[in-house]
């Protein structure tokens, strides 16, 4: 047995390492138990008790996969790998609660071409850390080294969720009508989207030390964490806000995701100007020569959320949110979105 393990490693892969990693984080991820979870880490499938849904009238489960794409290569340029965990759950996240799903369970899967224990238990770390703030089970995952996949010095992270919403409940945006206003919810940052481009314009200035326009150095700009608006979006519900849709704004920018939700023959103004905008993506614009068109087609340009309601329940809405933006209003006169003043 020793001797085809030494051969296996030889070949690139370290069953060792794996062992070593998945002790690592064993204690992270059993922070995110709940009851409701049956099985530990080194299972081969993860168990979770559903009783409690008997008590909804019609539970409905709604569930998403994604990544974080090529911003491990700047966590990997950094050398700092804790935010991506991070960030791959909060994504996730908001992608069910557009359909006004709240967390029961995530997974993740973490690929590389050679396995770090260390820094495989500090990706997922952060996935912990990100599960115990939504109160949701890091239920599993998969760790997975593969030489000749991946280039040397890169990792993959993916990740899967899924969330429980009344039927009656959910969010699909047909109760969108013309005149609602939207709100801005504001990004850290880029979150998990247009990092290829970004990477690109700004690959001939300095990460490491702080920038003058941005406060802090550029690395630490493009490593923002991914916000998630769990919070935010409950507590509109409590205070009995009618949210009739809400955008994720992820790949595709404030032009793709928006019109997934509108009802045929509805579209969006948005005003810029409206929202403070984070000062890397002007840093990006202006380092690759980019035309605003483009810029909202790829990035969220600081908006990571637009929540949409009636214009009555606006203001309380603003109230509960601590004075975020109106950034626009659902439009019969428009299809897709219309952005004025870029």
């Amino acid at each position: 047995m020793t001797e085809k393990q030494s051969a296996y490693a030889q070949a690139g892969v370290d069953i060792a390492a794996g062992q070593k990693a998945t002790e690592l984080m064993k204690t992270a991820v059993h922070a995110t138990f709940g009851p409701e979870v049956l099985s530990g880490v080194g299972s081969f499938g993860g168990l979770f008790a559903i009783s409690k849904l008997k008590e909804m009238a019609e539970p409905v489960l709604v569930a998403s996969t994604d990544g974080v794409g090529t911003k491990t290569m700047v966590a990997a340029q950094m050398g700092r790998w804790g935010s991506i965990g991070q960030d791959i759950v909060n994504h996730c996240i908001n992608d069910i609660l557009v359909q006004g799903a709240v967390p029961l369970f995530f997974m993740d899967y973490v690929a590389s071409s050679r396995l770090d224990p260390q820094q495989i238990a500090t990706v997922v770390g952060g996935a912990a850390q990100a599960c115990r703030a939504a109160g949701c089970a890091l239920l599993g995952g998969e760790t997975a080294e593969m030489p000749g996949v991946y280039q040397p010095g890169e990792l993959d992270l993916v990740g899967t969720i899924v969330g429980v919403v009344e039927r009656a409940t959910l969010i699909d945006g047909r109760r969108i009508q013309a005149g609602d206003v939207i709100l801005g919810l504001p990004s850290s940052g880029p979150h998990t989207n247009g990092y290829t481009l970004a990477r690109s314009v700004l690959s001939n200035l300095d990460w490491h030390t702080p920038h003058a326009d941005l406060g802090q150095s550029i690395g630490e700009a493009l490593l923002a964490v991914h916000r998630s608006y769990l919070h935010e979006v409950q507590a509109l519900w409590a205070a009995g806000v009618d949210v009739r849709g809400l955008a994720h704004i992820t790949g595709g920018g404030l032009v793709d995701n928006p019109p997934r939700i509108f009802p045929e023959g509805l579209g969006a103004i948005l005003r810029r100007g409206s929202w403070p905008v984070p000062p890397i993506f002007d840093l990006i614009q202006r380092s690759g020569a980019i035309d605003d068109a483009e810029m909202v087609h790829v990035f969220n340009m600081g908006l990571g959320m637009l929540v949409i309601v009636p214009p009555e329940d606006a203001g309380k809405a603003q109230t509960v949110l601590g004075g975020v933006p109106i950034v626009g209003e659902i439009s019969n006169h428009v299809r897709g979105v219309r952005i004025d003043g870029s």
